[in-house]
């Protein structure tokens, strides 16, 4: 009797060894399978996805070129330089450039931004927007608020009336010391253009009181584009804006200066113009200037 207990207890065993064999040989069989099948989908989803990804590149190749110009040829050469960008922009010009030349000065300013370094200029093309509206209305004061390097100073310079006089507004210590040298360089002195290394929504108040401005006849923003808005209230409250005055804005669709646009369309105050471009050395990416002339308070 116990023989036979014995013997049913192995075949039992046995029985249920040969009843999970098939299984986990099954279960091993379908990951195979759920794998190689996410194998096969994994190309399939990435060939799906491809047109997107090559549309966007394509859409957006212009900005890529920017992000690739402005931010990482820039860092590599402060690094392996250890000049600034706006120095090493000084340097190109006063080994490149004839002084007291202006249309040398800027054409050499344009060929570095264009093919060595991006540099936001106002450039060529929308500097004859600049252009023409200085040879319309011959303004005598001009106010200009983002010096930068200079390039756009040298170019409203050259084209004001005997006494007129430019008073320059730039924040950053370092590019200012390059721009005076750029403005020097193309033979414009102190008497010409003043320029004035403060923020921007502290020199406007003070205008009249420190500077003896009684009128703004041409305002040139091309600073931070958050500024835009604030600065431009400062003047409508400074008493500096006569009828006729004329805001030229640069950059107002790229980066942008929505707000801005919005009170200067919407406060009554202004005729506003937008002149469509595309962005400074970089075509393929929509910008314009806006040109405002002040209508005077009602």
């Amino acid at each position: 009797m116990s023989m036979c207990l014995h013997t049913c207890r192995v075949l039992s065993v046995c029985l249920s060894s040969e009843n999970r064999r098939p299984q986990s040989v099954s279960c091993g069989s379908r990951e195979l399978r759920i794998w190689s099948e996410l194998k096969m989908v994994s190309p399939a989803i990435a060939l799906a996805f491809l047109p997107l990804l090559l549309t966007l590149i394509i859409r957006y190749r212009y900005f890529f070129v920017l992000l690739y110009r402005a931010v990482l040829i820039r860092w590599v050469r402060d690094c392996l330089t250890g000049l600034s960008r706006e120095e090493r922009a000084f340097q190109y010009i006063l080994t490149h450039a004839t002084p007291g030349d202006v249309q040398s000065i800027l054409d050499t300013f344009d060929h570095w931004c264009s093919k060595v370094e991006f540099i936001s200029n106002i450039g060529p093309k929308k500097g004859k927007i600049l252009d023409r509206l200085l040879q319309e209305h011959c303004p005598i004061t001009v106010l200009e608020l983002g010096t930068h390097c200079g390039y756009s100073t040298v170019r409203i310079a050259r084209s004001l009336p005997i006494g007129a006089r430019i008073y320059s507004v730039e924040m950053d210590e370092g590019n200012a010391r390059v721009a005076e040298k750029i403005i020097r360089l193309a033979g414009f002195d102190e008497d010409m253009v003043e320029l004035i290394v403060r923020p921007s929504d502290e020199v406007i108040p003070r205008l009249r009181e420190d500077f003896g401005v009684e009128r703004l006849d041409l305002v040139f923003m091309d600073h931070w584009k958050r500024c835009y808005l604030p600065d431009l209230q400062l003047l409508e409250g400074s008493g500096l804006l006569g009828e006729g005055s004329i805001i030229l804005a640069d950059n107002v669709i790229f980066p942008g200066a929505p707000n801005f646009l919005r009170h200067a369309r919407s406060s009554g105050l202004y005729e506003v113009r937008v002149h469509r471009a595309t962005l400074e050395y970089i075509r393929g990416i929509r910008d314009g200037m806006a040109e405002l002339t002040f209508l005077g308070i009602k």
